[in-house]
């Protein structure tokens, strides 16, 4: 059955307008997302979902499928949740006709991570499709700083012994008591990387479900299927990939590109 990287991308960003559209590698941020994801041996097909007519003709431009989505979604999660919710109509009105095929895992890779690693995406997938009864998962690795992992944007998060998740937090969880907060090796904490997997159907309930209050209170969405009791496997890799949030964020990596490339 199908595995389809979904890749939400918006033109609009308080931080850096136009975002998926910088180019100044040569290419437009969105192509290198594409391209990162098209490295992943484990991934079927690849759609860029955007409700703008200029990132949707930057794609096309490079040879990517593009799903034209509304406008109004408050998420890039919502924004996927369209176009899976298109391509399950698609498939049932194509099984009418004998040749449908159904979507066993979607992937939502966010449209500003052009170093993303592909093993990553294909671990990802490698749980998910291992443990056919879980609903979501998602990717974490070892904090590296001690300044990373007190920063509350850097979110934390702690898993069972079968690797699934029991909880995200921007605090730092688990506490350690005895050590007054001092967490000494920062490596025993687990960072979460926002690149998820879900069923179909598992999707489809996230985002037909309001934000409950853990979610409005950590503004963590993942955190509404923990509530739901949805299962998050979770995959956990040696290292982060870089996104990029900000114009200055954007140079660095223009930067890195540009020395890997001489």
């Amino acid at each position: 059955m199908p595995v389809v990287a979904i890749i939400p991308a918006r033109y609009a960003s308080s931080r850096f307008p136009g975002k998926p559209l910088a180019a100044e590698t040569g290419k437009p941020l969105i192509q290198h997302v594409y391209e990162a994801v098209a490295g992943a041996k484990r991934i079927d097909r690849i759609i860029v979902a955007t409700d703008d007519d200029r990132i949707a003709a930057a794609v096309r431009a490079f040879g990517g499928e593009v799903a034209m989505t509304r406008a109004d979604h408050p998420s890039g999660t919502d924004r996927v949740a369209e176009v899976v919710a298109a391509l399950r109509r698609q498939s049932d009105a194509a099984k009418g006709q004998g040749n449908g095929d159904d979507i066993d895992l979607v992937v939502n890779v966010q449209g500003d991570e052009p170093e993303m690693d592909p093993g990553a995406i294909d671990k990802l997938v490698t749980i998910m499709l291992e443990r056919p009864g879980v609903g979501m998962g998602s990717i974490a690795c070892p904090f590296k700083s001690e300044a990373e992992l007190m920063n509350p944007a850097c979110v934390k998060v702690v898993l069972d012994r079968d690797g699934y998740a029991l909880y995200f937090s921007r605090s730092l969880v688990p506490y350690p008591r005895d050590a007054g907060g001092r967490p000494g090796d920062v490596s025993k904490w687990l960072l979460h990387l926002g690149i998820y997997a879900y069923r179909p159907e598992c999707l489809a309930r996230l985002t037909a479900t309001p934000p409950c209050e853990l979610e409005q209170t950590e503004q963590l969405e993942q955190l509404r299927a923990l509530w739901l009791g949805e299962r998050i496997a979770m995959a956990v890799v040696p290292d982060k990939s870089a996104g990029i949030d900000t114009p200055e964020q954007y140079a660095a990596f223009v930067r890195r590109y540009k020395a890997a490339s001489r």
